[in-house]
């Protein structure tokens, strides 16, 4: 009998807020006064998504995929990088089994943005909405995060590739 072959991905990432630009997170739009800082649209828990599935599957870190310096990636949302991320994936054989991703922000609150979220994610990766786990929480107000200086993710990833 066959095993499958299982992979386990991490991913981090935070941005700085400024005035001037839209909070994006999780593909979702979040009134809020500052936005997130970034080539792209500074989506945290999407890059550290990516990040985490580019790892599992041994294919480097979002910087070597979408450079940063390159302007076809300015302004992208990062639903189409986590969507090339995926068929990355796919073309290694690999499937999602899970994924579980926090945010970590003292605000807006976020509760009732997450399952548009995981809405957003699921139809991107092609994948069940319960294969999804998203949190958010605080750092009751300590560190860059809990000045409201910036919002930082964490994401982890299960993935499979079934042997014949």
């Amino acid at each position: 009998m066959n095993s499958p072959i299982i992979r386990i991905g991490n991913g981090y990432d935070v941005h700085r807020l400024i005035k001037g630009r839209k909070l994006i997170l999780g593909g979702v739009e979040i009134p809020h006064l500052t936005g997130l800082d970034g080539h792209s649209d500074a989506d945290v828990l999407l890059h550290a998504l990516c990040d985490a599935l580019l790892g599992a599957v041994g294919a480097g870190d979002i910087g070597s995929h979408f450079s940063d310096t390159d302007p076809k990636w300015k302004g992208v949302s990062s639903l189409i990088l986590l969507e090339q991320v995926t068929a990355i994936c796919r073309d290694k054989g690999f499937e999602v089994s899970n994924v579980d991703t926090i945010i970590i922000a003292q605000k807006p609150k976020l509760a009732s943005f997450l399952p548009d979220m995981k809405k957003n994610i699921a139809q991107t990766m092609a994948i069940n909405f319960g294969q999804i786990n998203i949190k958010a929480t605080t750092t009751e107000k300590l560190g860059f995060t809990g000045k409201e200086e910036g919002i930082a993710a964490h994401a982890v990833v299960l993935l499979f590739k079934t042997v014949n």
